[in-house]
């Protein structure tokens, strides 16, 4: 359940509050890379983490080296690994954001969500979002 790069570094805590059911999962991704959040995919370099969802859920990235941070939550209520939506591209599923970066006509943009990470501890509350 923890991730990370194994160079020594930091623990980003992060819990994942207001969860509608313990259903699925909660996948989360952190990045440092702008053009490749909120997804995260491509970057070899990013840290994702995937628990099983609860009502509130608590998880640690690991060993984070020191920068500029994002973090995506996904309430994977159906375990596909996918983000499912509705008509009209709407999510079905709760999703969530560092610093609990707003959406607006889609994903937050990375400056919205990102935080700096140095060499102390730190944590981050992010509170799960449903549109449906």
């Amino acid at each position: 359940m923890l991730a990370g790069n194994s160079a020594a570094g930091s623990t980003v805590t992060v819990t994942a509050s207001n969860l509608r059911s313990a259903e699925g999962v909660v996948r989360a991704c952190m990045t440092t890379n702008p053009a490749r959040f909120p997804k995260c995919r491509g970057d070899a370099a990013a840290y994702s983490v995937v628990v099983p969802a609860g009502k509130t859920v608590t998880f640690n990235f690991t060993n984070v080296k020191p920068g500029r941070y994002a973090i995506a939550l996904l309430h994977d209520e159906n375990d596909n690994g996918k983000a499912d939506r509705a008509l009209m591209m709407m999510p079905t599923e709760g999703y969530g954001f560092s610093r609990d970066a707003k959406v607006r006509m889609g994903p937050p943009k990375f400056d919205a969500a990102a935080f700096e990470v140095g060499t102390a501890n730190q944590s981050q509350t992010i509170e799960m979002r449903y549109m449906l």
